[in-house]
């Protein structure tokens, strides 16, 4: 065997026992990168867009049954927590008023008592439900007693406290005016009577 022979010989099995060189492993290029999955909003997103609404939640009746506020679809709602010892309690009157001159137009009121300030709704439900209905005669739908405010509030108001402006519930006879599609509209104080124009006009508006 010539000596060029050897050399290519000898050239080639060094290659073959040589370990190649680690590469650095890149990223794909921009025009293969994957677009991943735009993920679901948030719950305090979608409800800063007004996507969250009251359909979805079920909850007891003051006469013990359940009943989903997916049966109000289509109306436009003013939910509010309710107390029978408030100073604010007198609203019942408005309340009804304000349920009686709208419900053929597909309002409604619809009530949560509570006791969650200053113990001023103890009673039973039926005793809630008799007190209403002598005293102020109401006649728009009375859900059981709930608690609205704090780490063991409902549902229905966990999400209601994250509706523009985000908040907890302040007192007795809060106010959410829900539209036609099960979304909050707006909230109201419990200083904002049931007579308030604010209040009106907009019930009128969403109607």
């Amino acid at each position: 065997m010539t000596r060029s022979s050897l050399a290519l010989l000898a050239l080639s099995l060094g290659a073959a026992h040589c370990t190649p060189k680690a590469v650095k492993e890149e990223g794909p290029t921009a025009s293969a990168t994957a677009v991943p999955a735009t993920p679901a909003p948030s719950t305090a997103a979608a409800s800063a867009k007004g996507g969250l609404n009251v359909y979805g939640f079920t909850l007891e009746t003051i006469d013990g049954t359940e009943r989903s506020l997916g049966d109000f679809r289509g109306k436009v709602l003013l939910l509010v927590n309710t107390a029978s010892e408030c100073g604010y309690t007198p609203q019942y009157t408005g309340l009804q008023k304000l349920h009686a001159t709208y419900e053929k137009r597909g309002f409604s009121v619809v009530a949560f008592p509570s006791n969650d300030f200053g113990g001023q709704e103890p009673g039973s439900n039926k005793e809630i439900k008799a007190f209403c209905s002598t005293k102020f005669g109401v006649t728009f739908p009375l859900f059981a007693k709930i608690t609205v405010k704090g780490p063991n509030k409902h549902p229905l108001y966990a999400m209601l406290s994250r509706t523009p402006p985000a908040g907890e519930v302040t007192w007795n006879f809060n106010k959410f005016l829900v539209g036609k599609e099960g979304t909050v509209l707006s909230r109201y104080d419990s200083d904002v009577t049931p007579e308030a124009t604010s209040l009106v006009q907009a019930i009128e508006k969403a109607l």
